[in-house]
């Protein structure tokens, strides 16, 4: 676990992580409409033009379009092609990945507990681990420390939300360990520090 000195500048947290959960079935048409149209404005305009992910409300429509491609544009060309073939489990561990490198919170949370939890062999990563968690952030992001109860309710149950999609912990917040196929685990050891980091593996990060 890194930390970062407190006088060091650090940006605010995103906390928008829960729009749409880990959306990996969006994740999929975006990714093949990608490969089509090698570039991701039209991709989103192909999407809210004809509501392909099926929201309620154009406004919807537009919010899970936008939240979608700020997370799938984080990946790799060759990883946006393995969502197109990729298993399920596979294509669930990458969509959270690209959670983790969209959001600050997330990959802090997911590497220095959810991680550290699984190596020290704990069982489970609870809703309190959570608030200590971001209770120590606040020396690093006062904006925390600003969030009403409630605000910060909600950030956890996303953040548990997004970890259960993914199949990292089960409804009862047991963790689940993640099972890294080669070519996932490939692509992630591309990147420096790799994002094994994010998963609950013994695998080296």
């Amino acid at each position: 676990m890194t930390l970062v000195p407190p006088s060091t500048q650090v940006q605010p947290y995103k906390l928008s992580f829960g729009v749409g959960g880990l959306n990996v079935a969006g994740a999929s048409i975006a990714a093949r409409l990608y490969l089509d149209l090698g570039d991701w404005v039209a991709v989103r305009a192909a999407l809210d033009s004809g509501n392909l992910l099926q929201a309620r409300t154009v406004s919807t429509a537009k919010r899970l379009n936008r939240e979608l491609i700020q997370r799938i544009s984080q990946l790799s060309i060759s990883e946006v092609e393995l969502i197109t073939e990729a298993t399920a489990d596979e294509r669930a561990y990458v969509m959270w990945a690209a959670v983790c490198r969209r959001y600050t919170l997330v990959a802090e949370f997911a590497e220095e507990v959810l991680r550290d939890r699984y190596l020290l062999m704990a069982s489970d990563v609870l809703p309190e681990h959570f608030e200590a968690f971001a209770r120590g952030k606040t020396v690093w992001h006062p904006e925390l420390a600003e969030l009403k109860a409630t605000t910060l309710s909600e950030l956890r149950n996303n953040l548990f939300r997004l970890m259960r999609e993914a199949g990292l912990v089960t409804a009862d917040h047991t963790i689940v360990q993640a099972v890294l196929s080669s070519r996932v685990r490939d692509e992630f050891a591309l990147r420096e520090p790799s994002d094994i980091r994010f998963f609950p593996t013994k695998e080296a990060a």
